[in-house]
């Protein structure tokens, strides 16, 4: 039998008027064979450079769980490895796609708790910074936390959530994309000795790792679910806020209801500025707003 063909590498279209996102569809096998020498030192690299700063700033469950996973440090892993132990502990599986999925294509794969991630890993140029979700954000930051069962059920939630907000709309899609990048993208949590780190966009990133603990100029506010969802966000800089919750336990009972009502309810309301501090918040820290 002939071997398979190594599956696309889909990054962002750049065009005289910006970023363009291509979407993929399917899923594809992990060409592992396929991977370079360059590819392995980047995973290498990048998972030594995150292991050494999250301890004391990422939260104690994702450290566990990343542990306990067996990823391999200085190779990418084998998705099929990484398999055994999440489905063993949560019955959670990785699935490869080539790139950005459409919404309800992501939101069907959590709901059946398979969490789609990209086969292929950055190039060495592209070490700090990435616009696109490649194999180590996925890998890295999201699947650890795939490992704890209040979070796994938090996200397979999540999907059944999007699913059914797709009959909403648009709004109603908006206002659940935020919920998601301010909890699993960038959420923070609070522990007993500290606000530590929990969100996959911040894991594996070293700059926004020490950002959003140690600098003055971001929000730090505690999680109330109608504000999250009514909170834009900024893909082009570190965050200009963080939401904390108490525990992954919060997120399911806020996550709980029904949200047809918090949809009819949002759409009567304004949304807030990125940099916003209400009244109403509780408010950890209040942000400079002073460029990094």
């Amino acid at each position: 039998m002939s071997a398979l063909p190594t599956p696309r590498r889909l990054e962002n279209l750049q065009t005289d008027r910006g970023s363009v996102p291509v979407y993929a569809t399917g899923t594809v096998e992990q060409p592992w064979d396929s991977y370079s020498a360059a590819d392995h030192a980047v995973w290498q690299q990048l998972y030594a450079r995150q292991r050494e700063i999250l301890p004391g700033r990422a939260c104690d469950a994702f450290l566990r769980a990343q542990d306990a996973m067996g990823m391999t440090p200085d190779r990418i892993p084998k998705f099929s490895d990484l398999n055994a132990a999440l489905g063993a502990a949560t019955g959670w599986t990785i699935v490869g796609v080539e790139g950005l999925l459409p919404e309800l294509d992501f939101f069907t794969h959590l709901a059946n708790r398979r969490f789609p991630v990209s086969w292929w890993i950055r190039r060495a140029d592209q070490i700090d910074y990435i616009e696109e979700p490649d194999l180590f954000h996925d890998l890295f930051g999201h699947v650890p936390l795939l490992m704890d069962p209040m979070f796994a059920d938090y996200l397979e939630a999540y999907g059944k959530g999007g699913v059914k907000a797709h009959g909403f709309g648009p709004e109603a899609l908006m206002q659940l994309a935020r919920l998601y990048w301010y909890t699993v993208e960038f959420g923070l949590i609070r522990q007993a000795d500290g606000l530590r780190i929990y969100g996959a966009g911040i894991v594996s990133s070293k700059g926004e790792s020490i950002h959003c603990l140690e600098s003055a100029a971001p929000n730090r506010i505690g999680f109330d679910l109608e504000r999250v969802m009514r909170t834009r966000y900024r893909i082009d800089t570190y965050q200009k806020t963080y939401f904390v919750i108490d525990s992954f336990e919060q997120l399911m009972e806020a996550t709980s209801p029904d949200f047809a009502p918090i949809y009819a309810r949002l759409a009567a309301l304004p949304e807030h500025a990125p940099e916003a501090v209400l009244a109403t918040d509780a408010v950890f820290h209040a942000g400079t707003q002073q460029a990094a």
